[in-house]
């Protein structure tokens, strides 16, 4: 990381194939970090995705968890320029884990999906990278929108059950947040 030189064209779209050992030794330890603080805070996290007040009854600091969880992504995307580019992180951040929310209704298996359709993406993109001569970064990316689609077929093909009403006199976790509740 601290060996960085690239010209505009590195900047924005990375070399994923230039990084170094020292980069991939960095890359590994906030992958260890990462998975050490999901590990740790998972209950939490889910309770604040679902509904602060519900975390803050707890015992959840739901300001404390926010800020580990932004400053975390913020060393992710800082450590990540160098490989992926400026312009592609977004698509590494965002694709897979779109991907995995479409086929996955529970949090722990949405963040194994995720992580398997990035992991397996990044895979097969260098490896179409390698046999195209095409840029590292944006194969991946393609490969990435190939999952995707894929998680939207298969989610179009599953049945889901139908949103439901919210019994009178029941109040929903979310609040005042609509009538409906997805069962």
């Amino acid at each position: 990381v601290e060996t960085y030189r690239g010209g505009i064209q590195q900047l924005l779209f990375g070399d994923i194939l230039g990084i170094s050992w020292s980069d991939l030794v960095v890359i590994g330890l906030l992958l260890l970090i990462a998975l050490g603080y999901l590990a740790l805070s998972l209950r939490a996290q889910v309770l604040l995705t679902l509904n602060s007040d519900l975390a803050g009854a707890f015992g959840v600091g739901a300001s404390r968890h926010r800020l580990a969880f932004i400053v975390l992504l913020a060393v992710v995307v800082a450590v990540s320029i160098k490989a992926v580019g400026v312009l592609l992180i977004s698509a590494f951040v965002v694709i897979p884990t779109c991907g995995g929310r479409l086929v996955s209704r529970h949090f722990p298996l949405y963040a194994l999906i995720s992580a398997c359709l990035g992991g397996g993406c990044a895979l097969l993109g260098l490896l179409g990278s390698g046999l195209t001569n095409l840029p590292s970064g944006p194969c991946v990316v393609i490969v990435q929108f190939a999952g995707f689609l894929l998680a939207l077929l298969v989610s179009q093909m599953t049945p889901r059950p139908p949103a439901t009403a919210v019994p009178a006199g029941r109040h929903s976790p979310g609040g005042d947040r609509g009538a409906l509740e997805s069962r």
